[in-house]
């Protein structure tokens, strides 16, 4: 009898070992009522979903991107960072509520990369370049051409800091690269002026509220 029921059991389908699909390893949130996601390495892209699984690939906002920081979790980013490559997870790690913003630029502007992780807070100003500088377009291919022809120091030309040595040192002693926007404007101003200058590379690691202290001092 024993044998009989051992025998029935094994003749019925397995159904409870059938695999789970596995999770999406794109890293996904919604934006006013819009979902978007940032596709895997190393064909990153920024989409849109139009209609249920139609997505379009498209410029992304820095509203956008500023909301990712809410919608995408740490488990989604340790699962997407498996597929990048070590150097890009070591770029990416220091920054938080930054870090899709980070993502970005270094997509839209890979040869950038290697001047950005000597001086990860310069990654700000570029995401952020469309309100540094003015108008409604992203300046991505005119930033890479910039680039290409005259380095990093006119990269920095281009975003309004002193095309300087100097600059890039105080941009390195930034201790955490996530700048708030409300620093960036009057840091860029801060940075031509000598007395400021000296205060800022004077520091031993340049806080938030250190900068801001440097800043509020040069404006009294």
């Amino acid at each position: 009898m024993n044998s009989t029921r051992a025998l029935r059991a094994s003749a019925r389908p397995a159904r409870l070992s059938r695999a789970l699909p596995a999770a999406s390893p794109d890293l996904a949130w919604i934006h006013d009522g819009w979902r978007c996601r940032a596709t895997i390495w190393p064909e990153v892209k920024f989409e849109r979903e139009v209609a249920p699984g139609e997505w379009i690939e498209g410029d992304v906002g820095e509203a956008a991107l500023a909301s990712a920081a809410l919608g995408v979790g740490a488990a989604a980013w340790r699962t997407w960072l498996e597929f990048a490559p070590a150097d890009v997870r070591e770029f990416l790690r220091p920054f938080g509520h930054g870090r899709m913003a980070a993502l970005h630029v270094i997509v839209r502007c890979p040869a950038l990369r290697p001047d950005l992780a000597e001086a990860p807070a310069l990654t700000v100003f570029l995401a952020t370049h469309r309100a540094l500088r003015g108008g409604a377009a992203a300046a991505w291919t005119e930033i890479s051409a910039v680039h290409e022809r005259e380095g990093i120091f006119g990269v920095l030309q281009w975003l309004g800091l002193p095309a300087s040595r100097q600059t890039l040192a105080i941009l390195r002693q930034v201790a955490d690269p996530d700048l708030p926007r409300r620093l960036l404007e009057p840091l860029r101003a801060a940075l031509w002026e000598p007395e400021a200058i000296w205060a800022l590379s004077h520091a031993p690691a340049l806080t938030d509220e250190r900068i801001a202290a440097a800043c509020h001092a040069l404006a009294a």
